[in-house]
């Protein structure tokens, strides 16, 4: 079956030094970034980035643990929101920009659980997609 390993009491001061080391400050530093939103009807993305378009922090609904329609819902969102806020103060951000797009019910809250972590907005911006002109219609049928 195997060997059986005996952890003595001496062993445990090794063990714990091999992880990683745990930092509360983040080595990223930025004062102003652009904070991009993707509302969809099933979920919530939300990204943080510098001016250059590096990314800094990210999260989604799915990703903390909302499942199926649970994902969509502004709950959901403001949570997103919040998260990354979290990160975000960590990095040192003060200012940010405001990108949204798409058409789910979450893209106001996930500003708003962002803002409240207690950041400046200086621009928000509806980069939705818009069709203009559609898609070619089908040949008739022939029979």
């Amino acid at each position: 079956m195997g060997k059986k390993r005996i952890i003595q009491k001496g062993d445990n001061a090794e063990a714990g030094s091999q992880g990683k080391p745990v930092s509360s400050v983040s080595k990223k530093r930025a004062e102003v970034g652009t904070l991009y939103v993707q509302s969809t009807y099933n979920n919530t993305k939300v990204v943080l980035t510098d001016l250059k378009g590096n990314t800094l922090a990210w999260s989604s609904s799915g990703a903390l643990g909302f499942k199926g329609a649970k994902k969509g819902t502004p709950f959901a969102a403001a949570k997103v929101g919040e998260i990354v806020g979290d990160k975000a103060v960590a990095i040192g951000l003060q200012d940010v920009h405001v990108i949204v797009k798409g058409v789910g019910s979450g893209r106001e809250s996930s500003i708003r659980g962002f803002v409240s972590k207690g950041f400046n907005i200086l621009s928000i911006k509806d980069m939705t997609p818009v069709p203009h002109g559609g898609v070619k219609p089908p040949k008739p049928r022939r029979v």
